[in-house]
């Protein structure tokens, strides 16, 4: 197998402004560099220093050429969305959608790879660490690739399977990403070029696992992975699709063999997130965390056990305006269905003027907060009864993110306490095996 190309989409908007740190030179044999600014045009193309173009393709005309784009969205729709100034290396490409002007950075995976590992976690984490999570990006990236290619580039979207009226199933996968393979943010994996900066550790650890992936059955493994799985990862179809994935089943993250508490039953899941038991991610160690989070990340500081709270006004009018449901003044909160992490892909509310049914677990965080819930791993008190209504909840929950794959601060932990890369994948994905395929 030939080393693999990546094309990433980096922003969408009606203007993109971006500076050529150097010479870059179009298709048709154009120079350009400096400031510049691309709009999408009246015609249906690309605007760019008062030339129109159908698509255009910069490449750079050297080794020490960069491009930086302007007030890049980073973290969308999360708790940490902001605006940034990126810059990357490779080729620019600017096409349309019939709507706005796309940048699409297009450069070869391993280089995609070495950004990837700094985008997701500082890069003075240890280096097994940062060898697992490079072979399980590229093992994602590529899954995703092979099945895009298998696809004819069909639109794998958002789901939704309304069973009647008053019960909205909903799952998100690799959604839109009809005209580039993946996007730069948390929906696919955070890319930020070379902002963030790498260091000869993250460069190894790229180096020393090129073209290693997780296969399962000779197929390479959808390696999904999060922030902090709270204990126990989850499995795949709790989240997306109704599919079972033999190296994405539950594991408890820790060092022992303690059995597996079955956490889809409401007694065992309300008991093991009310408790703080021993893993990998339960930790709060500041230089263990700072390896692993970036700045903004680091403002997140009670991720393995958490509590929200609301009024009674501040949740039914949350759940009104982010489910589209009048549900009146809620008067529960129920899980219907939980996964093996006590994750809750079904959630029954409650209310004065009717009950609903919501899932999957990415559909329950976004209706119970402005932005996400940590997880859907959450048990639920009410506060203030008065005539069967109370005057508020509090949401105790686990975790961070949907928790299926490898757990980020676990497998950080596991680095620091000495196992190796292949101890810390065939950790989290069982019946898995490491191939290198170039």
């Amino acid at each position: 197998m030939n080393k693999p190309y990546i094309n990433i989409g980096i922003v969408t908007a009606k203007e993109i402004l971006f500076t050529l740190n150097g010479v870059y030179r179009s298709t048709n044999g154009e120079t350009l560099t400096g400031k510049c600014h691309a709009s999408f045009s009246a015609g249906g193309g690309i605007s760019l220093n008062g030339k129109e173009w159908n698509e255009l393709e910069l490449i750079p005309d050297g080794n020490c050429c960069s491009f930086t784009l302007h007030d890049v969205t980073i973290g969308i729709s999360y708790h940490w969305e902001r605006h940034e100034e990126q810059t990357f290396t490779g080729r620019l490409r600017l096409i349309t959608d019939s709507e706005n002007v796309i940048a699409i950075n297009s450069l070869p995976v391993e280089d995609y790879l070495v950004s990837v590992i700094s985008s997701e976690m500082s890069a003075t984490s240890s280096l097994e660490f940062l060898k697992s999570h490079a072979v399980i990006s590229r093992s994602w990236l590529l899954a995703q690739i092979n099945r895009k290619n298998k696809e004819c580039g069909c639109k794998c979207a958002t789901m939704k399977k309304n069973e009647d009226e008053n019960c909205v199933i909903r799952w998100y996968d690799r959604e839109d990403h009809i005209l580039f393979d993946v996007c730069a943010d948390d929906h696919c994996q955070r890319y930020q070029g070379i902002t963030r900066a790498s260091n000869p550790s993250v460069t190894k650890a790229v180096k020393d696992t090129e073209g290693m992936v997780l296969m399962y059955d000779n197929e390479i493994c959808d390696a999904r992975f999060s922030k902090c799985c709270g204990g126990v990862s989850e499995t795949f179809g709790t989240c997306w699709e109704d599919k079972d994935y033999p190296y994405l089943q539950p594991v408890m993250d820790n060092e022992g063999n303690s059995p597996l508490p079955d956490l889809s039953i409401e007694e065992n899941a309300d008991l093991w997130i009310r408790n703080n038991p021993k893993a990998f991610c339960n930790t709060h160690d500041k230089n263990v965390l700072k390896q692993i989070l970036n700045n903004y990340d680091q403002e997140t500081t009670d991720f393995y056990r958490w509590k929200v709270e609301y009024s009674q006004k501040e949740i039914s009018e949350l759940i009104h305006r982010k489910t589209g449901f009048d549900i009146g003044e809620i008067i529960d909160l129920t899980a219907v269905e939980r996964g093996k992490s006590g994750r809750i892909c079904r959630l029954k509310i409650t209310g004065t003027l009717k009950t609903v049914v919501i899932g999957k677990e990415l559909e329950i965080r976004r209706a119970l907060s402005e932005s996400h819930l940590f997880s859907s791993a959450f048990v639920v008190d009410k506060t203030g009864i008065s005539n069967g209504i109370p005057s508020g909840f509090i949401i105790t929950g686990a975790g961070w993110g949907h928790g299926v794959g490898l757990c980020q601060i676990g497998a950080a932990v596991m680095g620091e306490k000495g196992y190796t890369y292949d101890k810390i994948l065939l950790h989290y994905y069982k019946n898995a095996e490491i191939r290198k395929l170039y």
